[in-house]
């Protein structure tokens, strides 16, 4: 299934203890509701507290005999507005929501001004953004590198090597937006690539990659602006 939601109001993607409100559980509460039995999901990314997702997916097996047709539906129902099913469909059994992913692709949005309907979907730089400057830091993040420089260092258990396909950055309309496709990405990478553009000179976000060095006074960007925005298999 393809999802959409608004992150502002939930504690990430992932399940946690209960109490703790997160996009999972309100999806395997609300699909075990229909289907009658209990349901464990898989997504392509476990986004965190305050990202948004506008193409997540996530796959489940189920013994309901239910069309996804039906599913879908009861599940646009019954689930709270911030959250929505945009596409579901039948898949084989060797698919595999986060392993089959062959690219993820985030886009981080910016206001240049403060804009009362637009702060919960975009970071607010408060000023003018150098897109040709920021465009030339972009792509020095094409490639295969070492990014232990831009997560947070929970997220370095096992590989932090990750290959971005793409990355570059653009106007549209009222914002201004950073778009980013790799294979994979290690926890709020995407945020402290954003913060860290900000404020790079020329070559020093390759001489950070080379040297892969933990960055202790970068601050992530606001999570308001990021959105998960398509997964493709």
């Amino acid at each position: 299934m393809t999802i959409e939601y608004d992150g502002t109001d939930f504690s990430g993607w992932q399940k946690q203890p209960e109490g703790v409100v997160t996009v999972q559980g309100v999806l395997e509460t609300t699909l075990s509701r229909i289907v009658q039995e209990e349901v464990v999901m898989t997504a392509a990314g476990r986004t965190d507290r305050g990202v948004h997702a506008r193409g997540q997916v996530a796959n489940f097996r189920t013994a309901s005999c239910l069309s996804t047709g039906r599913l879908l539906h009861s599940l646009n129902a019954l689930l709270p507005s911030t959250v929505c099913i945009r596409d579901m469909q039948e898949v084989p059994d060797s698919f595999h929501a986060r392993y089959s992913a062959l690219f993820r692709e985030y886009r981080y949005f910016f206001l240049e001004k403060p804009l009362a309907l637009g702060k919960r979907y975009a970071g607010v730089y408060g000023g003018r953004l150098d897109v040709d400057r920021l465009n030339r830091c972009a792509g020095e993040l094409v490639g295969r590198h070492d990014f232990s420089a831009y997560a947070k260092e929970d997220a370095q258990n096992g590989s932090t090597f990750c290959t971005v396909f793409g990355a570059s950055w653009g106007r549209q309309d009222e914002k201004v937006v950073f778009r980013i496709a790799a294979n994979r990405f290690l926890r709020a990478m995407v945020r402290f690539l954003v913060s860290a553009q900000l404020e790079a000179g020329p070559g020093e976000l390759t001489e950070r990659l080379r040297r892969g060095n933990v960055l202790k006074n970068i601050v992530p960007a606001d999570p308001a602006g990021l959105f998960l925005w398509k997964v493709l298999y």
